[in-house]
């Protein structure tokens, strides 16, 4: 019996002649951005609501549908999420290690298979471009006290999720701007702070 007859598909020109798969494609990829702008959002206000000057904060992220078939309790707090097979679950992880750089944490960070992906939450003192580009070439430490003590200082909240297979989102929080309206969201935002994170899945 060759795979045909076995009701196997086998593809010719004319199954993408009307550019349905074009079009499909490009649906899943509007749909898996919104779904990241959606986890994004949702981590970087579940750690605004606890205020600022907090330690940096990680998250795993699992496929709701997968929680709850470990966890069918978890159905009916979850909604209707519970039914959605493209649903993702932020699932905090234990507080890092804040005497360590985070750079050497993350290097050591390794996920299980069915972690699809992982998102960072951090807060930094930054300055705007041209006043940075004044501070001198000295070591980490000291550039740290120059620009907490400098005029133009901004506290930032930075949010990043990046799933296994690439994709990125981002959102900035200025403490000048705390309202949840003014979060900036982009993916390339912070895109070291990202890299970082996506490295954690080679």
């Amino acid at each position: 019996m060759t795979p045909d007859q076995q009701g196997t598909h086998i593809p010719d020109d004319s199954d993408h002649s009307d550019g349905s798969a074009d079009t499909d494609a490009h649906t899943s990829q509007l749909r898996d951005g919104l779904r990241l702008v959606e986890v994004v959002r949702e981590v970087e206000r579940y750690v605004a609501e606890q205020g600022w000057d907090q330690n940096p904060r990680l998250f795993a992220l699992a496929r709701t549908a997968e929680l709850v078939l470990l966890e069918p309790a978890l159905a009916e707090a979850l909604g209707a999420e519970a039914d959605d097979p493209n649903s993702i679950t932020p699932i905090e992880q234990d507080a890092l290690d804040a005497s360590k750089p985070l750079d050497e944490l993350l290097a050591t960070t390794m996920w299980p298979d069915d972690v699809v992906g992982a998102a960072l939450v951090l807060e930094r003192l930054m300055l705007p471009p041209e006043a940075e580009a004044s501070l001198p070439a000295d070591d980490e430490e000291s550039l740290k006290a120059l620009i907490a003590e400098h005029p133009e200082r901004q506290d930032v909240r930075m949010a990043v999720v990046v799933m296994r297979n690439g994709q990125r989102e981002c959102a900035v929080r200025l403490k000048s701007h705390d309202d949840d309206a003014s979060v900036l969201l982009g993916p390339d935002l912070v895109p070291r702070l990202a890299d970082a994170v996506a490295a954690t899945f080679i």
